[in-house]
Parts: C-alpha cells; structure tokens; sequence
C-alpha cells in the first residue's frame, strides 16, 4: 500500500494557491491572486508535488495545465479550501452573535421565479441566519450537492440526482416566445407543437442548463436536430435576442414575464407534457444538516405545501 501524503507538509495557503494556479493556468497569475511571490509561490507547488509524489501540472512554453493527476487533487481541493472558507465565515458569524449560515445553490428558473419571495419570508422569520446563493445549472447544483459544496439545491427535475434524497419544490409552464414578425406570431398561434418549432431558428440558454438538456432530448426523440442561433447565459438577454427575431426560445413563462411585456414577445403554448415541468429540491441522501440548514428545509418544503 502507497505512503499516505503527510497533512504536516500541505497547509491551506498551498492548497488555496494550487487551486488558483489550476483555475489560472499560470503559476504568475495564481501568486499574485494569493499575495505571494513567485519564486515562495513555485516552491510550495513543488514541495506539494513531492509530498503527493505526483506530478500535477505540464509546464510548457504556453504555460500549464494540469495531469490527470492534477485534476484529481484539484477536485479534493477545491473541497477543502471552500471547507476551511465555509469553517472560517461560520465562526466569525458566530463572534457577532449570527446563530446560522446554510449554503444554497439554485438554478436560473427557481432563482426568478419563486426564490425571492420564499427567502425574504426566511429572512423575516430568520434574521440571523446568512444564505449564501449560487446561482448554477442544474447539473452543477447537483453536483455541488453530491461534493458538499452545498446544503440545499434546486434543480430540474430532468437532471440525473443520484445520491440526493428529492421532493417537488415548483412547477413552471415552458412556452415558446417570438417576436410579433415572426411567422408564429403573424399566424396569431396560441399552441404549437415542439416538432413545428423545429423547423425555425432558436435562441439558447448555455450549455449544462436543464432547459438545454430537456430540449435537446426531445429533439433527439424526434430525430431533428435543434438549429441554435444564439446561445446566451440569461432569460434577460435570450428575450431580447428573440425580440429581435433571431430565433424562438423554449422559456419558463413566469421567469420571462416581464420581458414578454416589456418587449411584446408573443406567447405561444407547447403542447407536449414536458412543457408543464417540475423544479426539485435536494439535499444529499444521508448528510447532516446544520440547523440553519434544517430551517430553510423545512421553509422551503412549507411553502412547496401552502402552494403559490
């Protein structure tokens, strides 16, 4: 068996620089985010190196990017510096009298739609508890869930979440916008098949999206490639994009209200089930939650209950 890494050799001014240096892809440019020199900064690299007996990086002319090796400690981490992160802003909330802080990760949906008022009801009812929100694809809220990285997540419900114990949190109704010269909307459709949509141009969330991942699957059912446009990161931008008649979009109607009469976007229904989707809240099966943690559970799955 392997010699395990001896802690005493890696402390977390080297693990913070080794994940800043990975994320840089140079060994200047992470020194210099964690205010150290760049020769104290090379040579904790390469002590860390030795204590793992692994080599983490290529280094070449262009820079360096990490082994296959490198991205297994990074991965680890990554886990421990947002640990010893979380360790240290816990403790110092507790110094001023804070009695909490949970971690909350949210897709792009949830965070428009019904996330704003369901945690300004917990701050009312919870002062001094801290959430601290990220906002993620679905697949990386999962994600985050499975490494730790978060508490409580929500995603949709098209997203694998294996290792999570899930229950329903929201529905939203998916509906295809367009601007009012294009063909949907000079036919005034107030329904429209996924298949037809097809046939015309889209504007596109980013990769890693449930949305992305949820069209897509139902392109490849019917055997029709989707033909994106645009892709965008917001619902913001993907409705001014389709005002602009760049193309259609598959978009939660709640999230996209204000835009749709802001910018006269015209609404048209979907007629297949999948239009009608479930958003999940998650947590990881088996983990513990900290008390602050157990109260936005239970706020959450309470007003999942009371309904909109």
């Amino acid at each position: 068996m392997a010699d395990l890494i001896n802690p005493a050799r890696i402390d977390f001014v080297t693990l913070r620089l080794f994940c800043a240096v990975a994320q840089a892809g140079s060994i200047s440019k992470g020194a210099k985010a964690c205010n150290l020199a760049l020769s104290a900064a090379s040579r904790r690299l390469s002590d860390f190196e030795d204590s793992a007996q692994s080599v983490f990086f290529d280094r070449g002319a262009r820079g360096i990017s990490l082994t296959p090796s490198g991205h297994v400690a990074l991965q680890h981490a990554l886990r421990l510096v947002h640990g010893y992160e979380r360790f240290s802003s816990e403790l110092r909330e507790h110094a001023k009298g804070a009695r909490g802080h949970v971690r909350l990760w949210a897709n792009m949906s949830a965070l428009t739609e019904v996330l704003p008022r369901a945690l300004a009801a917990f701050a009312e009812r919870h002062p001094d508890i801290r959430v601290e929100i990220e906002d993620e694809s679905s697949g990386e809220v999962v994600r985050a869930l499975v490494e730790g990285l978060a508490d409580v997540g929500v995603f949709g419900e098209n997203t694998p979440a294996f290792g999570l114990d899930v229950s329903e949190f929201h529905r939203d109704e998916l509906v295809v916008l367009c601007a009012k010269a294009h063909p949907f909307a000079r036919a005034r459709r107030r329904a429209v098949s996924f298949r037809a949509c097809l046939e015309h141009d889209f504007v596109g969330l980013g990769r890693g999206t449930s949305l992305v991942e949820l069209t897509s699957a139902a392109a490849a059912r019917l055997g029709i490639p989707m033909r994106v446009r645009v892709q965008v990161r917001s619902f913001d931008t993907a409705c001014r994009m389709i005002a602009e008649n760049l193309g259609i979009g598959v978009l939660p109607l709640a999230a996209c209200e204000p835009q749709v009469r802001s910018l006269g976007l015209h609404v048209v229904r979907l007629t297949e089930p999948w239009a009608d989707r479930r958003l999940l809240l998650g947590t990881k099966a088996g983990a513990s939650l900290s008390p602050a943690g157990v109260f936005l559970l239970a706020h959450l799955t309470e007003m999942t209950r009371a309904g909109p």
